[in-house]
């Protein structure tokens, strides 16, 4: 199972760092990230597969829309399922 997690906002120093840190704590590996900067706007998307993570599903999506509301960053975390059913035709 993998969830696609998404950043965006103002760029800051360590942005990456507390994301992917999160991901740890939750045990989630991070597949793939692709990220941009533009002037001073930070957009990235991870691939993180969460078949092991050590608690639940909807706690660490709870903990990064923390993290975003605490830094002025719109981070959304979802499913791969759901993700896929709204990106299809």
């Amino acid at each position: 199972m993998k969830a696609v997690i998404t950043v965006i906002g103002k760029d800051t120093v360590g942005i990456l760092h507390k994301v992917s840190g999160i991901c740890a704590e939750y045990n989630a590996n991070v597949v793939e990230v692709t990220q941009s900067v533009m002037q001073d706007m930070f957009a990235m998307i991870m691939l993180v597969d969460i078949s092991a993570i050590s608690k639940d599903f909807s706690e660490m999506v709870d903990r990064m829309t923390s993290l975003g509301e605490e830094l002025g960053l719109s981070i959304h975390t979802m499913h791969e399922d759901i993700f896929n059913s709204m990106h299809s035709i």
